[in-house]
């Protein structure tokens, strides 16, 4: 099911999304004016195209399972040069996106959200400290001035075209680092936000099997 855009505005926000109809209406509802959200619904099994649909937002179907995947279709699927993406469980304020547009037209290739959690409980141990030797390994590997993976993130659609396909699951945020950084793109990092989900569990983070999987395509990425 796909619904045309239509007076799209100069910003795409990407949303990729599996199971997410709990969390979704407040995550659409906080899009800002001129920002026209396209939402990747990527083999859910609740109503979240149905949801999106509903409170405007373009919907896209991608079957390739994967966070990569869904990210991918939606850039895909865009009709503005500039893209932004976040989740769609609610734990990122769109309401932060313009910050973040702003570092582009000050000169970035790519601005991201660096996450700062808003109480204790909102980021699990595991998956932090996880995120925190990751961030490690770019910056003294590639020297990106990064210390998050990008959860929330704008770049231009033609640059993000420009360097292919990307790992298709939880290893998508890392290769694109890795990937400006070899094509020498200017990085620039700015706090957000990091809030508890407005809905449903997370696939990552939420159990230690997502979080796993997660670190398995991580180390695909950077082996």
């Amino acid at each position: 099911m796909t619904k045309p855009l239509e007076n799209p505005g100069e910003i795409t926000v990407v949303i990729p999304c599996r199971d997410e109809a709990e969390a979704l209406p407040e995550v659409l509802a906080a899009i800002p004016p001129g920002y026209h959200a396209l939402v990747v619904d990527n083999g859910s099994t609740d109503a979240t195209a149905a949801v999106a649909w509903g409170n405007g937002a373009t919907v896209v179907s991608e079957v390739t399972p994967g966070y990569g995947a869904a990210v991918q279709a939606g850039i895909a699927a865009a009709r503005t040069e500039l893209v932004a993406v976040l989740d769609g469980d609610g734990s990122m304020d769109p309401g932060e996106l313009p910050a973040l547009v702003e570092l582009m037209r000050d000169g970035a290739d790519l601005a991201v959200g660096r996450r700062v959690p808003v109480s204790t409980g909102v980021w699990p141990w595991h998956a932090r400290l996880g995120n925190q030797v990751i961030a490690w390994r770019l910056r003294r590997r590639y020297g990106l001035p990064v210390h998050d993976i990008a959860a929330m993130r704008v770049a231009r659609r033609s640059a993000l075209l420009a360097l292919g396909p990307l790992h298709t699951r939880s290893g998508y945020p890392l290769e694109l680092l890795v990937g400006a950084a070899g094509a020498g793109w200017r990085i620039v990092e700015r706090d957000i936000t990091y809030r508890p989900r407005a809905g449903g569990v997370s696939k990552v983070s939420g159990s230690w099997r997502g979080s796993v999987h997660a670190t398995r395509d991580f180390l695909a990425v950077l082996r």
